[in-house]
């Protein structure tokens, strides 16, 4: 094939209910792009029959691309190789293999994840975004270093998509669910209080989903419970995009996925995105959903770039993960999280650090040096929720600094608390955080992060933020940021706690994570239920999404 003519390629879609062809030229411009959806005649999708919606609807489709664009002038066939349905997958690669074979054409499997990533990127103006992937079947923050989309927060269990279709269902509202739980929760004037569930840059849906089922069964208004529902999803989600914001110092914020078409998820990213000073970019709706077009986009890139697959490597990945996929097609090294080279994040010149929840600000109390942590109010979420997560973080922020102190683990002192203004003073430490010096090469002081870790889980603390953000190295290593923070003698708590801080390092010291890692569980197995934890790492996992 000459590459060096405008090629056109033509992309299958078919990873859970909805089948979408679409055509696209390497030069961006989308000839035909339809997506058709299976709507199940009862509650919720089978995957057998999602599969023969796609044999039938994938027929009706391609002659309606056809008629737009010959057979003869495709160059190229794309299909979804995973994640998804298993039967869903297999209708779509065998569609793909057939029309690659009948017109001797080459083929290309692709990462359905990435193609939304890859199709916002073409439809809208950003350049290097973080990501925000929200789907029935996916919920993911995705942000490219190193050669891969790095996972750097995701659903701990289900899937926003999947949480909203399987309330909806549970109220006997047709699917796709979401639509519908938008559509109540504009009538919603009552806030009902349900769980609140984020570790780090990571998200539990499952116990909100629960309590929502029950708020219903209990006879509140379906309004108000579809209301608040939105509103916890929706902060939690926003929360963990801004965290991951503050973790990698991206400029640039993209939504996408079929859950992107909700306003009111749009509506509170854009304030959030606006309070931290970055760019926000959402595609036209026919680029958010599943479609075809994300799938052909992407097997041109990587075609143009390399990649070559003959038949036996088009097996459907019902696992596919996003960070399992070398990205061949993006060849600027300098899009690299901690390259000053590209454009980041900006700190107002008044602050000295500005995380997801705090601003930062230096000082004296009395006569000593001080900083002083402010829980400003967040503009995305209601005031309700806003004040009782602000309020609940600040105490519980002060309380376990001076309970990890009583434990002989190093921390901040705490000089003031303000619990009207959110505001924490507290002892300033001289040193530099631990991100800082593993990127400077320094790795050895990383055991003495997992002795840390191991005696305050000996303690029975878990802190659920580690990163290497929260902690400071000074003579020894000073753990901060207990506002997550929580007392549990469980054996998943812990691992959970260390899985939050092995996701962190991956994404962002990924050229050095063996060595940092290895390192971090050497000082941890100072602690004596150490090696049960470490079991449970692996069970935790194995239940993750995709892995």
């Amino acid at each position: 094939m000459d590459n060096s003519k405008d090629l056109i390629c033509i992309g299958f879609e078919g990873t859970a209910e909805k089948s979408g062809v679409g055509i696209i030229t390497s030069k961006g411009e989308v000839l035909f792009n339809k997506t058709i959806i299976y709507t199940p005649p009862v509650q919720g999708i089978h995957p057998r029959e999602a599969a023969d919606h796609h044999a039938e609807t994938f027929v009706k489709l391609l002659k309606e691309a056809l008629n737009e664009v010959p057979l003869e002038k495709i160059d190229l066939v794309s299909f979804s190789l995973g994640p998804g349905l298993g039967p869903s997958l297999r209708v779509t690669a065998t569609t793909a293999r057939a029309l690659s074979l009948s017109i001797n054409k080459p083929i290309i499997g692709v990462n359905h994840c990435i193609g939304h990533v890859e199709i916002g990127k073409l439809t809208t103006d950003a350049v290097d975004p973080l990501t925000l992937y929200v789907s029935g079947g996916n919920t993911q923050v995705l942000a490219y270093t190193g050669k891969k989309y790095r996972v750097i927060g995701e659903t701990l269990d289900i899937a926003i998509g999947n949480c909203l279709d399987q309330f909806a269902r549970h109220c006997n509202l047709p699917h796709p669910g979401g639509v519908y739980v938008e559509k109540f929760a504009k009538d919603g004037n009552k806030f009902i209080k349900l769980p609140y569930t984020v570790k780090g840059m990571d998200l539990s849906l499952s116990g909100l989903l629960t309590s929502a089922m029950k708020k219903y069964d209990s006879n509140e208004r379906i309004e108000d419970v579809c209301y608040s529902l939105q509103e916890t999803s929706f902060s939690m989600l926003t929360e963990i995009t801004e965290r991951a914001l503050a973790h990698t110092n991206k400029a640039e914020v993209m939504l996408v996925g079929g859950v992107a078409a909700n306003n009111r998820l749009k509506e509170m990213l854009k304030v959030m995105c606006e309070e931290q000073n970055v760019d926000f970019y959402v595609p036209e709706k026919q680029f958010c959903g599943d479609n075809g077009a994300m799938i052909a986009w992407l097997g041109i890139l990587q075609y143009l770039n390399g990649k070559r697959m003959d038949l036996n490597d088009t097996k459907p990945i019902s696992n596919y993960r996003s960070d399992m996929v070398e990205v061949n097609w993006i060849h600027d090294e300098s899009k690299n999280l901690n390259d000053g080279n590209i454009k980041s994040r900006k700190i107002p010149k008044h602050l000295i650090g500005k995380g997801a929840e705090a601003d930062i600000s230096k000082g004296r109390y009395l006569e000593f040096e001080s900083i002083t942590k402010e829980r400003v109010k967040k503009g995305y979420r209601i005031l309700k929720l806003d004040e009782l997560i602000r309020t609940r973080r600040t105490v519980k922020e002060a309380r376990f600094l001076a309970a990890v102190k009583e434990c002989g683990i190093h921390a901040p002192s705490i000089y003031d608390i303000d619990k009207e203004n959110k505001k924490i003073t507290m002892s300033y430490i001289h040193g530099k955080i631990a991100k800082d010096e593993i990127e400077e090469g320094n790795i050895e002081f990383c055991k003495s992060l997992g002795e840390t870790i191991g005696k305050m889980h000996c303690n029975g603390i878990v802190h659920n933020d580690l990163t290497t953000s929260n902690f400071i190295i000074s003579k020894n290593p000073y753990i901060i940021d207990f506002g997550l923070g929580k007392y549990s003698d469980l054996i998943e708590d812990k691992a959970i706690d260390l899985i939050v801080l092995k996701k962190s390092i991956m994404s962002i010291h990924y050229d050095k994570f063996d060595l940092v890692w290895n390192k971090i569980i050497e000082g941890y197995k100072t602690y004596e239920m150490a090696e049960s934890v470490l079991e449970c790492i692996k069970e935790v996992e194995k239940r993750a999404r995709y892995l």
